[in-house]
């Protein structure tokens, strides 16, 4: 069995705390590997070497610091292959998923190419008599961040791109359930030209990220996981004086109208809610179909589509539409759901709960599930399942949508699929969600634009990549200046008073 490293110092470093996570094929429910789970006093070494190492990296100026990020680019693209298949093989995501992990990370990464353009100040020449004001953008020091097991690859990206673009070091504590591919990250990150000890990785649980959370060195925290734990780690930081951004949970509505094309809604509805097995903050989890006979039409086109996905190992190609999830307590907790909207009373359409797939009877796998006539006082409306049940709330009205969608405590992503631009413009206007989408069921924003929730979904004042980033990892230095006039009279100066 393999035993997997911390990667400290630039250098793959075995665990001393004696502790050990199984690292699990998610296919097979085999335990593939063991990681070390760090303790205070490794998490404290590496913070050590960070700072140590990180005046540096901030006084390496703007520009050879994006030629890093442009190698860093070279590098992903040439190891996407394998980095997709490590990923699959701990996570469970299809190849062309965890393709789409990597990629979606390696363009923030591209992003960050432009630091001597998002590194800029501002100028103001002559603001008074002789006096000139200007405004500086400079690295926190030493961050952190703390992300989850769903996108092992992107996440990382998110946080650790634009903090060392703006010349911090970074200290990764990765999920504990999916780990190799942010250690393959952080040694790609090195032959790009990273200085060794700006970016490191350190495994562990809770103990870890204690241990960030109250290291006095460390200037801010990013976190995304659910909402419970980023309100621990958002409370605790910030008590610590740190600047923290933490993202949680989601529970994602998307709203059909009765003038969509149903086809298009339904084909979105099968990718954006059963894609990755549903493990995905910005998965499609509510369907809201507006009118009886729209949601008669939907349920009748979602069926046979539903019905034709294929679930299976990422070993199997392209031929797969989604993996096992992540772990055996992963699939009880959605089983479990998917009992208890029974026994609530919503109507189980599709019932993937004795899904069997031969040769994989230990995987943790999970048949796609599709409930409709579910109300909001249901568990199944009010949680998030993180897997492969998409739920469908009746509305009478597209005000009575609008408002479930409104009422709920998230609001991470939402779509409105209709051909009618008045309603979609009100819709973008009037919803309290973060992210939305226009007849896109899945409205994540590309790099040059801010990620990010409100409501219970977040909690912080800045959004995760685009310019946000870029003040998040920095702080601003404002710099009034002044320079008396002086005539020079027999080697000595003579400084004429100003106003």
């Amino acid at each position: 069995m393999q035993e997997l490293t911390h990667y400290i110092g630039g250098e793959h470093v075995k665990g001393t705390s004696g502790r050990f996570a199984d690292v699990f094929n998610p296919a097979t429910g085999e335990v593939q590997a063991r990681v070390p789970l760090a303790s205070k006093e490794e998490m404290a070494k590496a913070v050590a070497i960070a700072a140590a190492a990180q005046p540096a990296w901030a006084a390496t100026n703007p520009q050879r610091r994006a030629r890093v990020m442009m190698k860093y680019v070279e590098l992903l693209n040439r190891d996407m292959d394998k980095l997709a298949e490590a990923l699959s093989r701990e996570h469970g995501k299809t190849l062309p998923d965890a393709a789409g992990d990597v990629q979606r990370g390696l363009e923030v990464i591209e992003y960050c190419i432009g630091a001597p353009q998002l590194l800029k100040g501002e100028y103001t020449d002559g603001a008074g008599p002789g006096i000139d004001m200007y405004s500086m953008r400079q690295a926190l020091g030493v961050t952190a961040g703390i992300t989850p097991f769903n996108f092992p690859a992107m996440i990382p990206m998110w946080m650790f791109g634009p903090a060392l673009a703006c010349g911090n070091a970074f200290i990764l504590k990765p999920s504990e359930r999916d780990p190799s591919v942010p250690l393959m990250l952080a040694e790609l990150m090195e032959e790009a030209g990273l200085p060794k000890g700006i970016l490191q990785v350190v495994n562990g649980d809770k103990e870890a990220v204690d241990a960030i959370l109250y290291d006095e060195t460390i200037q801010s925290v990013g976190f995304v996981g659910s909402t419970p734990i980023a309100e621990y780690i958002y409370g605790t930081g910030c008590a610590q004086g740190k600047r923290v951004q933490c993202f949680g949970g989601a529970k994602n509505h998307m709203i059909i109208m009765p003038d969509a094309d149903l086809d298009q809604a339904a084909d979105a509805l099968i990718g954006a809610g059963y894609g990755a097995a549903g493990e995905r903050c910005m998965a499609i989890s509510v369907a809201v179909p507006v009118g009886e006979e729209t949601a008669d039409k939907l349920i009748e086109k979602l069926v046979p589509r539903i019905e034709k996905l294929k679930v299976g190992p990422y070993t199997s190609g392209n031929d797969v539409d989604y993996g096992p999830v992540v772990t055996a307590a992963a699939k009880q907790n959605i089983l479990g759901l998917v009992q208890t909207g029974v026994d609530q009373g919503a109507e189980l359409v599709v019932d993937g709960r004795d899904f069997a797939l031969q040769g994989y009877e230990d995987g943790f796998f999970v048949g796609p599930h599709l409930f409709d006539r579910v109300s909001p006082d249901m568990d199944i409306y009010k949680k998030e399942i993180f897997g492969p049940v998409l739920c469908t709330v009746r509305a009478g009205s597209y005000e009575e949508a609008l408002k479930l969608a409104m009422d709920h405590e998230y609001g991470n992503g939402t779509a409105i699929f209709t051909r009618d631009g008045d309603s979609a413009r009100d819709f973008a206007n009037r919803i309290n969600v973060g992210m939305i989408g226009i007849n896109v069921p899945i409205p994540v924003p590309l790099a040059y634009h801010t990620f990010g929730g409100w409501k219970k979904s977040v909690f912080g004042d800045l959004n995760q990549h685009g310019p946000d980033a870029f003040k998040f990892y920095t702080r601003t230095k404002t710099v009034t200046s002044r320079w008396p006039s002086g005539i020079k009279d027999g080697g000595e100066f003579n400084f004429k008073p100003m106003d």
